[in-house]
């Protein structure tokens, strides 16, 4: 069965590429490590990948690449999110398709590789959703009273519990975390409008730690924008929090007049729509943009990769 090859360098991807035929079905797959339906997308490819044969010449290739650790060939494919399926054949393009859906990408595969040989006997994954609970299917064949006793932890519903005399205080421990989550709060209003334009980002404007932090960066830069910035690694309150409090998994993170804009998929949306998107906060000429005044950033004193 054919195996999916992990790419490492731009030099191993160029390698791959150019020691394929022309016929052959290239099926590349950009991940990264902190996205959970990364994880989905490999399972997935392994799956499909073990049901092709493998030939000699390959009619397909199988690869996997981290999108953050090699950014130039994730912008050269315009990867804004992953997981992301690129399927090509002989430098041309053919498809591609965001997100983990098992039934979209097998087939999106098939459309351009064929069947494999032994489909019929692998199955793919099925896509990540909510399962309801055992006890919850059987909980109308359970005596009531069995639901409802104090302190009960055997899996019982408990929308009618009350606490007991004896269960142990739980309201100071609860009223410390809903502080700390009203002070976080607070500290993310301010912050996200600390500079009329905010980026929150993998490492710094001079030295980015993601392929999509350092594009997003570029487009700022080129438009003229004036912004302030804030390097999520150095702080995993904020980096948490965020992602929260904007409603958005993802990083970087684009907030304009204090309002959140999107991630780097949105910026360019924004731009392809109304090229002057950024107009109000230009302050500098074109391809000149950059960091706003010292007071509007926000780059805590420790950073760590």
């Amino acid at each position: 069965m054919s195996t999916v090859t992990e790419i490492t360098s731009p030099s191993a991807f160029n390698a791959h590429i150019s020691s394929l035929p022309p016929t052959t079905t290239t099926i590349i797959s950009f991940h990264t490590p902190w996205a959970a339906p990364c994880a989905q997308m490999s399972l997935i490819l392994k799956t499909l990948a073990s049901s092709y044969p493998p030939q000699d010449p390959p009619t397909v290739s199988f690869l996997s690449l981290d999108a953050e650790a090699l950014p130039d060939i994730s912008e050269s494919y315009d990867v804004t999110a992953v997981p992301f399926l690129v399927i090509q054949r002989d430098g041309a393009v053919l498809e591609k398709v965001s997100g983990s859906d098992a039934g979209r990408v097998r087939e999106a595969v098939e459309r351009h590789a064929g069947k494999g040989g032994n489909t019929g006997k692998v199955g793919l994954p099925p896509a990540l959703e909510a399962q309801r609970r055992p006890e919850e299917d059987n909980k109308d064949q359970q005596p009531a009273e069995s639901t409802t006793t104090n302190g009960d932890t055997g899996g019982g519903s408990m929308s009618k519990y009350a606490p007991g005399a004896n269960d142990p205080a739980t309201a100071p421990e609860m009223s410390a975390t809903q502080g700390q989550k009203e002070e976080l709060e607070t500290r993310l209003q301010e912050l996200v409008k600390a500079a009329p334009v905010m980026l929150f980002m993998k490492g710094t404007p001079s030295a980015p730690q993601c392929g999509f932090s350092r594009t997003i960066v570029g487009i700022l830069r080129e438009k003229g924008v004036r912004y302030g910035f804030f390097n999520i690694l150095a702080d995993d309150d904020v980096r948490s929090g965020l992602k929260t409090f904007s409603d958005w998994p993802t990083f970087p993170q684009l907030y304009a007049g204090g309002e959140f804009v999107g991630g780097l998929d949105i910026v360019k949306e924004e731009l392809e729509s109304n090229p002057d998107f950024f107009a109000p906060y230009v302050a500098a000429p074109k391809g000149q943009g950059g960091m706003a005044a010292p007071e509007a950033q926000q780059q805590p004193a420790t950073a760590s990769a």
